[in-house]
């Protein structure tokens, strides 16, 4: 899995350099005994490259899905989803989950961005996970010399779905009652 987070901010570096982006994607660093927020964040005064990004590296050959319960966490403060969703929409930044799919020896790996809304209202909505199928409807991204490339169409595609800040969804209101 750290290998597929280094790859992706290299690759995300690689194309905001290429392009002459004002941005910067680095990782946060773990701590076993810590929460991390995200393990990507871009910092960018454009909006569209203002992002928090999740990385999930999977065996597809071994799973259907990618589950809530199995390949996100659940601490004291919560589970996962709803830790990374309160930041994504706290911050204002455009929430991505990048899914890696591994698929054996001698096939090529994939990595496809999927909106962080769209799995938001999946576990909102109680289902147990994205399928692999859900996941591949987004295109892959290109890869290069087994690196992954990044373009403006990879990230415009999917920013702006599902809208975390205006879709109704009362997480403000939510922390009124709680308080």
């Amino acid at each position: 899995m750290p290998d597929f987070e280094w790859a992706l901010t290299h690759a995300l570096n690689e194309f905001f350099e290429k392009d002459g982006i004002a941005a910067i994607a680095y990782r946060l660093k773990q701590s076993r005994f810590s929460t991390q927020f995200m393990d990507i964040l871009v910092d960018s005064k454009i909006p569209e490259y203002y992002l928090a990004i999740e990385c999930k590296s999977l065996d597809a050959r071994k799973t259907r899905s990618l589950y809530f319960k199995q390949h996100f966490s659940l601490a004291a403060t919560g589970h996962q989803m709803a830790r990374e969703t309160e930041f994504i929409t706290r911050s204002g930044r455009q929430g991505i989950l990048a899914v890696e799919l591994r698929h054996g020896a001698g096939k090529a790996r994939t990595a496809h961005l999927v909106s962080w809304g769209q799995v938001y209202r999946c576990f909102a909505d109680g289902k147990p996970g994205l399928s692999l199928q859900d996941i591949e409807i987004n295109p892959p991204l290109e890869r290069e010399g087994g690196s992954y490339q990044i373009s403006r169409l990879d990230i415009v595609r999917i920013s702006g779905y599902y809208d975390l800040a205006g879709d109704g969804d009362d997480w403000e209101d939510d922390q009124e009652t709680s308080l």
